[in-house]
């Protein structure tokens, strides 16, 4: 069963800690296509390929039944002074 927006926000905010995250789900409900916004202070010191490894790992499960995911990592800092 593919993994619904609300899984994937509960899921990142449990395992990264996330103080905010935006899901979207691009498929029309089908679950195949997402775009994620994560802000996490576990960002910090990271370069965004480690960030992006980090969301991904977060989410390896979900990933096998995902056709399409594109990502946003902020740290509290980043996401703030972007507002």
């Amino acid at each position: 069963m593919p993994a619904s927006a609300d899984d994937i926000k509960a899921l990142l905010r449990e395992r990264l800690e996330a103080v905010h995250v935006e899901v979207t789900d691009d498929s029309d409900g089908c679950g195949a296509k997402f775009t994620v916004l994560v802000v996490s202070d576990k960002f910090v010191g990271k370069s965004r390929l480690q960030r992006h490894r980090l969301v991904h790992a977060a989410l390896a499960e979900e990933l096998k039944s995902i056709h399409a995911f594109s990502q946003q990592a902020k740290t509290s800092e980043e996401w703030e002074s972007s507002k």
